[in-house]
């Protein structure tokens, strides 16, 4: 039972991704960042349990990812419809993902053996989307007494931000997984 904690975890991370809808949707911003973090804990403390103790399992490489992106795209949408973020952003960030996500299971009932290792780039896009979550929850916090115009800057460098990596990064695994196979010959 203990070598399941991080699936655990993990499925606690999912069931938080509700909770935090409705916590936004009632605007209770200072109990959405507490989920939202709470949540990014468990994530942090999932991988480093399965890692250290070996307690890496098939059911927890799937659902893990699974698991951010459902948290990621809670937030964004429910922010995006609050005004939170600009709604453009929220269509490249899930436009990105669907793009990596059908690439992936194409290829896959092609046959291809598909590496899932995340890119440096892919890395830093989910940092900055997860720190604008951040910014914005904590520029809407009561308990967070941010001044309003570095918050306006900060957000404006984080949205930039996320807008790059996230053309960037889908861009790569395009160019990885489609046009650099079909021009070795690799697949495709």
């Amino acid at each position: 039972m203990i070598s399941q904690l991080p699936n655990l975890l993990t499925l606690l991370r999912i069931a938080a991704c509700p909770v935090l809808v409705l916590l936004l949707r009632d605007r209770a911003y200072d109990w959405a960042m507490v989920v939202f973090l709470i949540a990014g804990i468990t994530d942090g403390l999932d991988g480093y349990i399965a890692k250290r103790y070996n307690f890496v399992s098939g059911l927890g490489a799937i659902l893990d990812p699974i698991a951010d992106k459902l948290l990621i795209a809670s937030a964004y949408i429910m922010l995006a419809m609050l005004d939170g973020i600009p709604f453009w952003l929220l269509v490249a960030v899930m436009f990105r993902d669907l793009v990596i996500v059908v690439g992936y299971l194409v290829l896959v009932m092609m046959g291809d053996d598909v590496p899932m290792k995340p890119s440096y780039i892919s890395k830093v896009n989910t940092f900055l989307q997860i720190s604008l979550v951040v910014a914005v929850l904590g520029g809407k916090a009561d308990w967070l007494r941010i001044p309003p115009n570095f918050d306006a800057l900060v957000l404006d460098a984080l949205i930039a931000g996320v807008l790059v990596t996230t053309v960037v990064s889908g861009s790569r695994y395009v160019w990885e997984w489609g046009i650099r196979r079909e021009e070795t010959g690799a697949g495709l």
